[in-house]
């Protein structure tokens, strides 16, 4: 989810953008994740998210240090 790669954007039939994610143990599933009604608001939604896990990896491997004395 953190990677690009792993995301895609439909059309719905109502003309909307709609957001996927690939299942990383399936390949050939996809979950939705948001709806925008442009296909920049799609791709925007798509960075945010993988900001979003990205971080979210990050701090998995415990506190970053900012300043030590």
């Amino acid at each position: 989810m953190s990677a690009k790669s792993n995301w895609r954007i439909t059309q719905l039939p109502n003309g909307f953008y709609q957001t996927e994610v690939s299942n990383p143990k399936d390949e050939e599933s996809w979950h939705s994740v948001t709806r925008r009604e442009t296909m920049d608001g799609a791709e925007t939604a798509i960075d945010g998210s993988i900001d979003y896990f990205a971080k979210k990896l990050e701090a998995v491997s415990g506190p970053k240090v900012v300043k030590t004395f």
